[in-house]
């Protein structure tokens, strides 16, 4: 690299070497460093070098300096630390509607905010999820189109397929014309994730304004229009959420019941603080919170067994045993 050239770069490549390949742990020696910026094309003798890194110090670029025979030098200041990189490696690996390729470039990106030695051991230590992964690698696509139609307030359209026996992606037919796939023509609203999935949460102008929810890892080919939004519908997302994907959507009512100490933990991960809880004796707790009741609740309540036990009101008993006994109808 020509001299002139040279002296231009050097602190920013000086800076790139220590912010990328350093760290407390993995501190780097004025030989070392000097190496480096050589492999580059940049010539440095150890006088410029200390000169250099004071400079940077001054204008706020953090390099810590280890003073000894040999300096040691290493920058400590990162956008995410080890722990915080690991719970979004951690989080990537067990959403189901990233595929395995873009997992796989995701873990690699997410490794670099750690720093390249702290990346490394991250990545061979990351956890591997018995996750069913989607086959969908246009979903980021599909997201940045979405995103960017509901800042700018319009339309969008999609195709939109389920799945075959087989597994294979089976689309929507148009009702007046069976040969073509069905063009779906909607108002977006918002994007959730819930249990792994990623949905779009948008309505319909067919159909009165109602919301209606759609897997975006099974929309194909969306675009936005250039046709705006029918109305700047306002909705809770937070309590939308709750009523349609968890356990809330129904009439609002103070279910009490009897359940094992063991559930202590689900009993809270559930309700959070709104569930009122007491010991009634060495193995059960009784419990009291307000919900919506729903076929969710329902399917919840009878999931735990002999180890949860509703004893009112009489309207959400009967709801159960009416569920029960159209399952055991099944197995008749």
């Amino acid at each position: 690299m020509k001299q002139e050239n040279s002296r231009k770069i050097k602190l920013l490549k000086m800076w790139e070497i220590l912010k990328t390949e350093t760290d407390e742990e993995h501190p780097i020696t004025t030989p070392d460093l000097i190496d480096r910026l050589a492999k580059e094309g940049i010539e440095v003798d150890r006088k410029i070098l200390y000169a250099d890194i004071d400079l940077l110090n001054k204008y706020g670029y953090e390099v810590i300096t280890e003073r000894g025979r040999s300096n040691v030098y290493y920058v400590e200041d990162r956008s995410f630390d080890q722990s915080e990189v690991r719970i979004l490696m951690d989080a990537v690996q067990s959403s189901s509607f990233i595929t395995e390729k873009k997992t796989k470039e995701l873990v690699n990106k997410l490794s670099t905010l750690a720093g390249s030695k702290r990346g490394e051991l991250l990545k061979e230590n990351v956890t591997k999820y018995f996750t069913v992964k989607s086959t969908n690698e246009a979903i980021f696509y599909s997201v940045d189109t979405i995103v960017r139609a509901i800042k700018g307030k319009r339309k969008i359209c999609f195709n939109y397929f389920d799945l075959s026996i087989e597994g294979k992606h089976s689309f929507r037919m148009d009702k007046e014309n069976p040969r073509e796939k069905r063009l779906y023509l909607v108002n977006p609203v918002a994007t959730i994730v819930d249990n792994g999935q990623y949905y779009l949460v948008c309505y319909d102008d067919k159909h009165g304004g109602e919301l209606a929810n759609y897997r975006i890892d099974r929309m194909d080919k969306v675009t936005a229009t250039d046709e705006k939004i029918s109305e700047n519908k306002k909705v809770d997302i937070k309590k939308y959420k709750l009523q349609q994907f968890e356990m809330f959507g129904g009439d609002v009512k103070e279910v009490t019941f009897i359940a094992s100490k063991s559930l202590k933990d689900v009993l809270f991960d559930k309700f959070g603080s709104n569930i009122k809880l007491r010991e009634r004796d060495e193995k059960t707790l009784h419990c009291t919170v307000t919900v919506q009741q729903s076929p969710i609740f329902i399917n919840w309540c009878c999931s735990f067994g002999k180890q949860l036990k509703v004893i009112s009101p009489p309207s959400t008993i009967a709801e159960i045993k009416k569920h029960l006994a159209e399952t055991a109808e099944q197995y008749e």
